[in-house]
């Protein structure tokens, strides 16, 4: 029999992966720490991290305008002219960041704008834990199946 995949707000408690679904609204180009200046083209961007304590203060946190810049995302999410449109989560289990976030960078469409976002500690290989999409290709990537909350590793 299968399980149901677990209450949002039950999920939070619990370790796991998630992808923040981030709409900017205008072109701007940003200095993201020792990584250096880029030009992040409008449109829309994924970000895939974990919070292995817990989602709830991570995705929290993610969502506070006025924070002490800790993380590379930091950097995007304190933008007036960003905003975050959908969370989509997974369960931890081994590489699931990683994993997710290969998947998502193999979608037709996805772009890095800055080598090594969100994944300077990274050891699969991933490029970046930051992918961009153009304003166009935003409904047909927020409803493929294979991002899809709870999805199977």
């Amino acid at each position: 029999m299968a399980r149901a995949a677990p209450h949002f707000t039950d999920a939070l408690s619990h370790p796991g992966c998630y992808s923040l679904i981030i709409d900017l609204k205008r072109k701007k180009t940003i200095r993201v720490g020792k990584l250096g200046e880029a030009v992040f083209p409008a449109g829309t961007y994924v970000y895939t991290g974990s919070g292995m304590n817990g989602l709830r203060a991570r995705l929290r946190r993610h969502f506070a305008k006025s924070k002490k810049i800790h993380w590379h995302i930091d950097y995007l999410l304190t933008l007036p002219d960003t905003r975050i449109k959908k969370i989509i989560l997974y369960p931890a289990a081994p590489g699931q960041e990683c994993r997710q976030n290969q998947r998502i960078a193999a979608c037709a469409g996805a772009a890095v704008i800055l080598k090594n976002f969100g994944a300077s500690d990274c050891k699969s290989g991933c490029g970046s834990h930051l992918l961009y999409f153009p304003r166009d290709f935003v409904l047909k990537f927020m409803d493929r199946r294979s991002v899809h909350p709870y999805a199977p590793p």
